[in-house]
Order: structure tokens, then C-alpha cells, then sequence
């Protein structure tokens, strides 16, 4: 069972429960998912789930279906990750939790020239620039960083104030190696090792967090982005 959880512009409008082996998304009402927004395509996307796994395929639609802030054109899902459609954000859960816009008939997808849709394809196309380049994942150093772009090339790399630790974080109360990500299984997995508070992922604690394309990592006053080295 999975759970689809809609967001337009970050306000929840629909929650989808599902067991069935597909779900079309697009702008037209004969979809299982209905995007009411001229920036979607028709037959935009498709999620094919089977042996336990979620399949998102773009239709080779005009505007583009991106997760986790990258383009695609074929993505397997994991939870939590965000696919964006147009202006809405769609958050696959494989297990469902318990916890419109007017209706738009136009016949053609209008091609999407928003600051935001630009935004999206200028990040895509610079953080596919770099993963070309490094050939993996990389940090990118946003905020207090000593470097601008690093490579992650190790099973493990450490995080924190002490000069031996592979990447350096600023702040007085760090340890010596405040955290580490660890690659396993294709995974970066980010694991806090030293006083709580200190690491963040998107501005919230954590103590082990699977990276996604885009996260935000944040060490003592240091904060990187992460790109997945995948294209």
C-alpha cells in the first residue's frame, strides 16, 4: 500500500491511498491523480509500483517531472521523496499513515515560464554539470564552508572541527567529528556522532538521515548541499 500526499504551493489538497499496480497523473479528469493547472500535461507521469518497489515515468511531458529537484525521465521512489508536477509536490509514503483550483479545461499544456519552473531546470542542469564532472556526489559548500565544491569518494567521510576530519565544520561547540556519512547500498546516509543539535538536515535534528538530492546539511555554523551523484 502506498500513500500520495498532494501539496499545492506547500498547502496539503488531497491524500491518495492506493493498492493498484499504476496511477496515471495528468491535468485531464480521466487520471487517477488530476493536476488542475495548465503547466501539467495531459498524460503527464505515471507511477508503476511492483515487487514492493514505485516506479515515477514522465510521459515526455512538455514541463517536465522532477524529484527531489532533478529531471527525470524514470526514477525509482523512496519515502518521502518529492516529486514536483508543474506547481504541485507530491510526497510518496510506501506505507499509508493515518495521521482546487478551479477547474481548468484548456485542450494544450501551457509551457511553464515561472521564476520557480526556471529555477528548477537551471538547478537540474547545473548539479548534472557537476555530477558529470566529480563522477559521484559531491557537497557543495553553501554557508561558513572552506571549500565550494567536494567530492564524496569514500565509504566513509567524516564531518567536524578537528583538521584531520575530511570535510571542516565551523563552531565553537563541535566535537572534534561531529558526523560522517556513510555509502552503502548506493545510500549516503548522514549519522550524527558528536553533541545533539549540531547536525541538521533542511533545518531539522537528526541523528541518521538517508541524503536525498538537494538536502541541506547543516554542521555547527557550516552548512552544505548535497547533490546525488546520479544523473
Amino acid at each position: 500500500m502506498a500513500e500520495i500526499i498532494v501539496k499545492f504551493e506547500d498547502k496539503v489538497v488531497e491524500r491518495i491511498v492506493t493498492e493498484k499496480k499504476r496511477l496515471s497523473i495528468g491535468r485531464t479528469n480521466d487520471n487517477d491523480i488530476v493536476l488542475e493547472n495548465r503547466g501539467v500535461s495531459r498524460k503527464h507521469a505515471l507511477i508503476e509500483f511492483n515487487n514492493n518497489a514505485a516506479v515515477v515515468i514522465d510521459n515526455e511531458s512538455l514541463n517536465g517531472t522532477f524529484v527531489n529537484n532533478r529531471k527525470i525521465s524514470e526514477e525509482v521512489l523512496r519515502d518521502d521523496d518529492v516529486i514536483t508536477i508543474g506547481k504541485f509536490s507530491l510526497v510518496y509514503c510506501s506505507i499509508a499513515n493515518q495521521d482546487k483550483d478551479p477547474a481548468c479545461n484548456f485542450d494544450g499544456t501551457m509551457m511553464l515560464n515561472t521564476k520557480r519552473q526556471k529555477k528548477l531546470l537551471e538547478t537540474d542542469r547545473t548539479e548534472r554539470e557537476i555530477v558529470a564532472k566529480y563522477g559521484g556526489s559531491v557537497l557543495l559548500g553553501e554557508e561558513n564552508a572552506e571549500f565550494s565544491e567536494y567530492k564524496i569518494d569514500r565509504e566513509v567521510t567524516t564531518i567536524g572541527k578537528a583538521r584531520f576530519c575530511h570535510v571542516r565544520a565551523k563552531g565553537f561547540w563541535l566535537s572534534g567529528i561531529q558526523a560522517k556519512i556513510v555509502v552503502e547500498n548506493r545510500l549516503n546516509t548522514l549519522v550524527n556522532l558528536g553533541k545533539q543539535g549540531k547536525t541538521k538536515v533542511n533545518g531539522e535534528e537528526v541523528n541518521e538521515c538517508v541524503l536525498r538530492n538537494g538536502d541541506l546539511v547543516t554542521v555547527g555554523k557550516s552548512t552544505f548541499k548535497f547533490v546525488e551523484g546520479k544523473a
